[in-house]
């Protein structure tokens, strides 16, 4: 004979006690149960806006709302079944009279509407700080931490090192903010899997155009004055001979198609190219459609057809503005130029360039190899600077490290030049992937060549370029 259970309990929670008594009810709680207190343990954290330690905000926003959003679902899939099979079973379970005068079915309501509340506020907190984590610095550059650490270790050498992430990989707006979760899924599965390309292939495609992102704060239609700038090279002699290349950039802008900015996005100018490659290097043809109309530049034999077509942007020559990589020449000479490598010390720049295009298998490697050599050079060879000037030597090889360690990163396959720039023409293609000479109209009319259509060159590898005295800005003590 069937048992029949139906009769009024003595308390208002009988019910919930009745039907949470199954062990996929009692898994939800004890889920809910732990993950509320991890929650509450970690909640000093959350309320101080969050940890530096990416873990703790994996731990914080990401793995406790999964159990407990999880755990909350269990509850009522518990009841249910269960009540699916005492129905089919022809059990009753223990009834609460449904009226308001009744206490106890006020306390049940009572009860559940509490908890209700607090579940809310809990997911709620849950899910905002989440979104916020997701969208923060240390997210982005410190929790893949090998796949990531090139660009965030770029990234905090840069310009733009206050800048949050997401200012310019999602900018404003609902629908790409969707786009860039939806494209998280796929990479965080390269990542658990171990799929992902190395090095990470640049430019990234399907990255919001450069003028929702960088014209948020830049504005190049605006006319920009001409701007000095200073490069010093010092050569790989003894006294490592300290030149400087002086130029005049024109920068231009809403100025009627005058200097860079205005030339290639100032008022009324649209242009257009084909690529033939992904990191868009190779460039066989171009329209340039301004105020004077449509003009078509085309390589020799160039054939576009079934080629990707892509409008101009800031990006396309300032493709690297925050993780910006360096060569070794350019780089030592930087350091040299501020003395983080000592310019007196006798070949700093040559023996610096041989130690650091130099082969390391590991980073740890080059942390143990990289300063040895730079000191056991000056030990062998001058051990007079050696003993008389060992801190000098000592920071400089530290220096050299750094500058490795800031471009060179073997479990990504990333080394020096991996990722050309495309601004200027020293170092990669970039003007001349375009200016070259050989890109023509039908009627023989090419891009123009012009050095000074760009710059003007007030100083080439000079000494001591008298130009900057005329200005008054030379170094008072150039070494």
């Amino acid at each position: 004979m069937t048992p029949n259970l139906n009769r009024t309990g003595p308390s208002g929670l009988t019910l919930i006690i009745h039907l949470c008594n199954n062990w996929v009810s009692l898994i939800g709680v004890v889920t809910v149960t732990t993950a509320t207190i991890f929650w509450l343990f970690l909640l000093p954290t959350t309320l101080r806006g969050g940890s530096e330690n990416p873990y703790v905000g994996i731990l914080a926003f990401l793995t406790i709302p999964a159990p407990f959003l999880g755990g909350l679902l269990l509850i009522p899939l518990g009841i249910w079944l269960k009540r699916r099979r005492e129905g089919r079973a022809g059990v009753n379970p223990p009834q609460v009279p449904l009226a308001w005068s009744n206490p106890a079915l006020r306390k049940l309501v009572y009860f559940i509407g509490a908890t209700t509340v607090i579940n809310i506020v809990v997911a709620s907190q849950l899910t905002y700080t989440a979104v916020n984590y997701m969208d923060s610095v240390t997210f982005c550059g410190q929790t893949c931490h090998v796949v990531m650490q090139p660009e965030y270790t770029a990234y905090q050498n840069s310009p733009h090192s206050r800048v949050d992430c997401v200012k310019c990989h999602i900018g404003p707006g609902a629908s790409w903010f969707v786009r860039s979760k939806l494209s998280g899924v796929g990479q965080v599965f390269a990542v658990a899997f171990n799929t992902y390309p190395r090095p990470i292939p640049t430019p990234v495609r399907n990255l919001r155009p450069a003028r929702e992102t960088c014209e948020a704060c830049h504005y190049p239609q605006k006319y920009g004055p001409d701007r000095i700038e200073v490069f010093a090279k010092y050569a790989d002699d003894a006294a490592n001979t300290r030149t400087e290349t002086v130029l005049l950039m024109k920068i231009g802008g809403g100025n009627h198609g005058i200097g860079i900015h205005g030339t290639h996005l100032g008022p009324g100018v649209r242009i257009r190219y084909a690529h033939t490659d992904r990191a868009r290097q190779d460039i066989p043809w171009v329209e340039y459609d301004g105020p004077s109309g449509k003009t078509v530049y085309a390589a020799p034999n160039a054939n576009i057809s079934g080629l990707s077509v892509r409008e101009m942007d800031c990006m396309d020559c300032h493709n690297r503005p925050t993780h910006t990589f360096e060569l070794p020449e350019r780089g030592v000479d930087d350091a040299m130029n501020v003395g983080l490598i000592s310019p007196l010390l006798p070949f700093a720049k040559k023996k610096a360039l041989e130690i650091l295009e130099a082969k390391y298998a590991s980073r740890e490697a080059a942390a143990r190899l990289i300063p040895a050599a730079f000191e056991k050079y000056y030990q062998d060879s001058y051990p007079q600077v050696w003993a008389t000037r060992r801190s000098e030597v000592t920071a400089s090889a530290a220096e050299v490290l750094a500058l490795w360690n800031r471009n060179v990163f073997p479990e990504m396959r990333v080394t020096w030049g991996t990722y050309p720039d495309h601004l200027g023409h020293t170092e990669f293609p970039g003007c001349f992937r375009c200016h070259d000479g050989s890109h023509s109209t039908k009627y023989g009319r090419s891009i123009t060549q012009d050095c000074n259509a760009c710059h003007n060159l007030l100083a080439v590898d000079e000494k001591s370029p008298t130009v900057l005295s005329d200005l008054g800005i030379a170094d008072p003590d150039p070494k």
